[in-house]
């Protein structure tokens, strides 16, 4: 039996990549590299408290008072513990992956709910990303852009992005077609549609969709750890390696808080999105 040499192929379509777009990858590099520092420069001159008051205040607003006293808790025991350092790396990489995948997830499940044609297509792919081990897309990103903060924004960027697509294409395929009807008898054309009556219905789906992108690129944090990207991922991956269980607990309890900030974060956000709809 022939064997196809799919692995060669694949490795020979990188090696074009870089040969002709190697310059445009280090560029890219160093202008993600650049940004990534002046915020961590950015959050560095902020105090640590002013901080953690921020983060109360945005829990007080999305589920009041309990919310913003356990973030007020569980920032100040990071801080104590002294991995406030390795959190402003986590929260800078969480960030960026998830901002970058809603600027590239949001439009394309746009696309997918109003294009069926480019949906059949778009789904064998997201089903692609999604299955595929997360430890793969290690080695292109290592190969793109090398050790470092960028090539984990883009492992995690890949790894992430699929549900706010998903839920975006679904959101809006979900918006009554009576609804959709009143609007083209009014004489909406297609942007007002699509900013009028889709997009602030399927509002309360994206929410969702974001708030499990996030969870994803927390879930990569450790994985990232493994091609030079800093924080609490790096800490836990140093007390694996030390056989330092306490080490490794600290850093990993620090994930788990920054993952349940953002999550009862974003779902607060999205149950105000859900008021905004019923009003």
């Amino acid at each position: 039996m022939i064997r196809i040499p799919l692995g060669q192929w694949v490795n020979h379509g990188v090696d074009t990549l870089l040969l002709y777009f190697g310059s445009a990858f280090d560029t890219f590099t160093d202008s993600v590299t650049l940004v990534t520092d002046k915020m961590r420069d950015g959050l560095d001159l902020v105090p640590w408290f002013i901080l953690i008051l921020l983060f109360a205040g945005l829990a007080w607003r999305a589920k009041g008072w309990r919310l913003a006293l356990g973030t007020t808790v569980g920032l100040y025991l990071i801080y104590n513990l002294e991995l406030w350092p390795a959190f402003l790396d986590t929260l800078i990489l969480v960030l960026i992956a998830s901002l970058v995948s809603l600027i590239i997830g949001v439009p394309l499940g746009i696309l997918g709910a109003r294009h069926d044609g480019f949906h059949k297509v778009l789904s064998p792919i997201l089903d692609f990303m999604q299955t595929m081990p997360s430890f793969v897309y290690l080695i292109p990103a290592l190969m793109f852009f090398s050790l470092g903060t960028v090539s984990a924004v883009f492992a995690t960027v890949i790894f992430a992005m699929p549900p706010v697509i998903r839920l975006t294409d679904l959101g809006i395929r979900q918006v009554p077609v009576d609804l959709v009807e009143v609007g083209e008898a009014f004489g909406s054309n297609s942007r007002q549609m699509l900013w009028k009556i889709q997009l602030p219905l399927a509002l309360p789906t994206i929410m969702a969709g974001i708030n499990q992108t996030m969870m994803l690129s927390l879930s990569m944090v450790v994985i990232s750890a493994m091609i030079g990207a800093q924080g609490l991922g790096a800490g836990v991956l140093a007390g694996i390696s030390q056989m330092d269980i306490g080490k490794g607990f600290e850093y990993g309890l620090a994930v788990v808080i920054l993952a349940m900030i953002l999550d009862r974060l974003s779902q607060g956000a999205l149950r105000n999105s859900r008021v905004v709809k019923k009003v």
